[in-house]
């Protein structure tokens, strides 16, 4: 039936477009174009006897206009008698050959990224269907098996004194393998390093040691690292960590943000759509999951039946008004350089007393480092690698302001 359909407004859709070109074709075949203009002139003859009879014109201007469009007439008889039968033009064959060519290139596009053959899904069904995907999902080590390997950290530009302290913490965890401080501080250091597959280890060690004394942040930390190490898939054993973090804080921002990821992936949109709704609308904007919900929740809105949603609008950053970019045109170089500076320990300020978003903080590293601030550039970058630590793609943001920036550890 579907394909009856389709043919049948496939054939309507084509003689809608063919069917005026077929038309005009034919018309022009029937009168040429001489033709109409011997007619308008004939018109126009026997207008100027009109307007001689109403005494518009004068006798004298109506014998002028006349031998005018006399001699028109004759051009245009002539024309006419010259013209020969109308040539068959190849337009409508083109015309023809472009809708063949369309058709045949939505039916290659419909073969090749739809689904031939798929019947219509009832709602129960989609939600059998979801629920079947989420109980056949990959473990941990399944999906670690299969998911890219984690990349080695490149450890060319880090400090090989701050390496050093890294192996006698390494050395010192293994003498104490259940010491939490220790275990908390090597999994920290060792992301900050990118070396995620012992930063996984030592977190996992940690939240076991820790036991049910674990707290919310701890496990989200775990939970972040294991689904990074299956390639995203949120696995039984990554959600049984998000339900003890969400036990311990159901406010739990980053642990509800994966939980919406755990119903997307699992084909239910219909629930992930009110709980990153509902983070969207809660804020901050500088939290490090707002970027990706807010690109994809008019998707996800429609899908989840809302297709009328409207996200709230972003926060504009703050910045310089009107006037004072107006009065910096004014300024003298050494002037202008004290006003960036002004600005730059403003935002400095602002950050580290209400927060921002990775780009602010980025902004900020950059910043520093064309004002020659190196070491408060340092400093900065310290503490936004420890803020954004389990977050690998506000950690990628703030990595390549440093590199831009020409800052090693």
């Amino acid at each position: 039936m579907f394909w009856i359909l389709a043919a049948g407004l496939t054939a309507i859709v084509a003689f809608t477009i063919l069917a005026p070109i077929w038309r005009g074709r034919s018309d022009a075949a029937a009168q040429p174009a001489a033709a109409y203009d011997l007619q308008v002139y004939r018109d126009q003859l026997s207008e100027v006897d009109r307007d001689l009879d109403r005494g518009v014109i004068q006798p004298e201007d109506a014998q002028r206009l006349r031998a005018e469009i006399g001699r028109k007439v004759l051009d245009a008889d002539k024309r006419l008698s010259q013209a020969g039968p109308a040539k068959s033009s190849g337009g409508i064959l083109w015309a023809a050959v472009i809708v063949a060519v369309a058709m045949a290139g939505t039916v290659a596009l419909y073969l090749r990224e739809g689904v031939v053959g798929a019947r219509d899904m009832p709602m129960g069904e989609r939600i059998a269907a979801a629920d079947t995907a989420y109980h056949n999902r990959p473990d941990q080590t399944q999906a670690a098996a299969l998911a890219p390997a984690l990349p080695a950290p490149d450890l060319s530009q880090v400090d090989t004194e701050f390496l050093g302290m890294i192996d006698q913490l390494r050395d010192a965890v293994a003498q104490n393998p259940d010491d939490p401080t220790g275990l908390d501080l090597l999994a920290s250091n060792e992301m900050r390093l990118g070396n995620l597959s012992a930063a996984l280890a030592a977190q996992d060690h940690l939240v076991q040691a820790l036991g049910d004394q674990a707290d919310d942040v701890q496990l989200m930390q775990l939970a972040t690292l294991m689904i990074n190490a299956a390639g995203g898939i949120i696995t039984p054993q990554a959600e049984a960590v998000l339900v003890r973090a969400l036990k311990l804080n159901p406010d739990q921002p980053q642990a509800r943000y994966l939980q919406g990821v755990l119903l997307i992936q699992n084909g239910r949109p219909d629930r992930a759509f009110p709980i990153w709704q509902q983070l969207l609308e809660q804020g901050p904007d500088d939290a490090p999951w707002q970027p990706t919900i807010r690109n994809a929740i008019g998707e996800l809105a429609w899908l989840a039946g809302h297709a009328d949603y409207v996200p709230p609008a972003p926060a504009v950053l703050p910045g310089p008004d009107a006037d004072a970019v107006t009065a910096a045109g004014d300024l003298t170089e050494s002037e202008r350089q004290d006003m960036v500076a002004n600005m730059v320990d403003g935002l400095q300020q602002r950050l580290a007393t209400e927060g921002g978003t990775p780009q602010e903080w980025a902004r900020l590293i950059g910043s520093l480092a064309v004002l020659d601030r190196s070491d408060q550039a340092a400093e900065i970058l310290s503490e936004a690698r420890s803020r954004f630590a389990d977050s690998p793609q506000a950690l990628d943001t703030i990595e390549e302001a440093a590199r831009t920036a020409g800052m090693t550890e």
